[in-house]
């Protein structure tokens, strides 16, 4: 597959470098010499330097042989620009612009594949506050993904050091067979595709799949509180905080929203009724300490300086609050901030990776997530009919090392396999892979050649 790439910023220079690892032809054009630079120094791709505005470079990239170009610049209107020329260079191309600006999101329908030739609109804010909200789903949670409109449930728990898991062989739970399924385990930068011998250790990230109506059974094994959400404080009131408050107005959850810009604050307190909006800082002791932080079950802290987001998660955890969420833009971060305490991390530069993903794998891909560390994905798929994974036991399925299926969902009903469970065409899968075994997973669910 030939991926052209605008932009060679963190979404852009990440979906590459995932994307090279996994042999693909990619093409990153960018402006920035430095950037070019990174690029060729660090990754086996090819680097252009120009902008993804100039037909003449994405003819040079190669834009009428290519069958993806990702516009994934911080400029919404380059993004833009770039996929309409795509569209008139090359009309089979699938072509996926990533857009912050909320007023284009209003007025979607100009962007269209038929008006602007733009196959997929990614907002990073959005796909962000769609995180927040599930993860306030389940707050004894460190991370949750949704499937299948949310009936099924990735849920990743961190193993605390005194948990009485510690030293359990995952063949232990065999009393949850068919209920639950531990589908990876994160164990600092490593992930593990386990088995039943397998053992939990003290700070593994084990998720689990799981039927959402079955998510208290989830929390009794592994001896987590499930306490519904009382008091949630945001801090940060620019367009994902806005997007947030506006998203709980409506539930019954007490919330409060500090941001230090009092237009800002008008705005928003004439907008929203049962939301209490507070002008002031963040990070100031004396004001969290006013709005009883001790007492607040989660604090979401996602202001556009990620330094002070760190800080004040840090300072309302030493003050009380029970758990914090806290927005990190630079992607090279995420793998040391819960060193130092900070509970769950979000990113709109991650989720925007994310997104894009999905876009570029082969095969029925219905959604796709790198799991935390980023060196495994959960895939969300369709079993087609003459793939070489249906009709037959899972036991005997040649799914590559480091891959298992998760979950099926097959119409209304959704199965926890276990080896004698066997995938019918037209099934929904959650499937776990390590990244490098990606490329055989996808084979193994595309189409046969002989079906042509």
């Amino acid at each position: 597959m030939k991926i052209i790439i605008v932009g060679a910023g963190e979404v852009g220079f990440n979906i590459a470098q995932r994307l090279s690892e996994e042999t693909q032809d990619v093409v990153l054009i960018d402006k920035d010499p430095q950037k070019i630079k990174t690029v060729t120094e660090n990754l086996d791709v090819q680097a252009l330097l120009g902008s993804g505005t100039s037909p003449k470079l994405l003819r040079d990239a190669g834009i009428e042989g290519a069958d993806m170009l990702v516009a994934a610049t911080d400029i919404d209107e380059v993004n833009l620009i770039s996929c309409l020329l795509a569209h008139g260079l090359n009309k089979y191309i699938i072509r996926v612009a990533r857009v912050k600006n909320n007023e284009f999101l209003v007025e979607r329908q100009l962007f269209d594949q038929e008006a602007s030739g733009i196959d997929h609109i990614i907002n990073p804010q959005s796909v962000m506050v769609e995180l927040i909200l599930s993860l306030m789903e389940v707050p004894g949670a460190s991370e949750v993904i949704d499937f299948v409109g949310g009936r099924v449930k990735l849920i990743g728990f961190t193993v605390s050091k005194n948990s009485t898991l510690i030293g359990s062989k995952l063949m232990s739970f065999k009393e949850m067979e068919g209920k639950l399924l531990i589908g990876a385990i994160v164990r600092g930068d490593q992930v593990v595709i386990p088995h039943g011998k397998d053992v939990i250790q003290a700070n593994d990230v084990v998720y689990v799949v799981i039927k959402k109506d079955e998510i208290a059974q989830a929390f009794n094994l592994f001896n987590i509180k499930n306490e519904a959400l009382r008091r949630v404080i945001i801090v940060g009131a620019g367009q994902t905080g806005t997007i947030l408050a506006t998203a709980l107005e409506q539930s019954k959850i007490h919330v409060k929203i500090i941001d230090k810009d009092n237009d800002i604050c008008l705005k928003l307190a004439e907008k929203l009724e049962k939301v209490m909006v507070i002008n002031g800082d963040g990070s100031d002791k004396n004001l969290l300490q006013e709005v009883n932080i001790e007492d607040v079950d989660l604090v979401v802290v996602i202001t556009g300086d990620e330094e002070k987001n760190v800080l004040i998660s840090l300072l309302a955890t030493g003050l009380g609050a029970k758990r914090t969420i806290t927005r990190i833009s630079n992607l090279s971060y995420i793998p040391f901030v819960s060193a130092i305490g900070i509970n769950t991390v979000v990113s709109p530069r991650l989720s925007a990776v994310r997104a894009i993903l999905q876009y570029i794998r082969r095969g029925k891909i219905i959604s796709v997530t790198p799991l935390k560390g980023e060196y495994a994905e959960a895939i969300e798929a369709e079993a087609l009919d003459t793939s070489d994974i249906v009709n037959i036991p899972l036991s005997k399925v040649k799914f590559p090392k480091g891959a298992i299926v998760g979950a099926i969902i097959r119409g209304e009903q959704i199965i926890i396999p276990r080896g004698d469970s066997i995938i019918k065409p037209k099934d929904r899968l959650i499937i776990f892979a390590l990244q490098q075994v990606v490329p055989k997973l996808e084979k193994l669910l595309t189409v046969k050649l002989e079906y042509f």
